[in-house]
């Protein structure tokens, strides 16, 4: 049986606190570089892993309260995604969006894109 996420956290160093409604990310990934030439014998292509590793970004969907500023003037800072198992997923990051939903009928949301700038750390 999968673990539910209902506990899930995420803290901003800037202390702006939100209540989570669902967490993706990080989406961690480095490139493949080509490394096929017109020698390559045995007719597929050839790749080696690049030595840079991107964060990605973490989307965060919040529910609203218009009195409460998301930092999206702020630099980079500390985010730290907590689950209900205890684990952490933490690294350095910053808005890059702040996107609200106000729906007729239902509770208004927001989604805060993160990225990721530096190491991705998982304990």
């Amino acid at each position: 049986m999968a673990d539910s996420g209902f506990g899930t956290t995420v803290s901003f160093e800037s202390g702006f606190l939100a209540e989570i409604i669902s967490v993706d990310g990080p989406d961690v990934s480095r490139e493949a570089i080509d490394t096929t030439h017109m020698g390559t014998s045995n007719g597929r292509m050839t790749y080696i892993p690049s030595d840079l590793i991107d964060g990605g970004t973490v989307s965060v969907e919040l529910a609203y309260v218009p009195s409460t500023a998301p930092p999206i003037t702020s630099s980079a800072s500390a985010v730290a995604i907590t689950y209900p198992d205890g684990g952490t997923c933490s690294f350095d990051g910053f808005l890059t969006s702040f996107s609200v939903s106000v729906p007729i009928d239902d509770r208004m949301t927001a989604t805060a894109e993160i990225k990721v700038t530096g190491a991705v750390t998982i304990a």
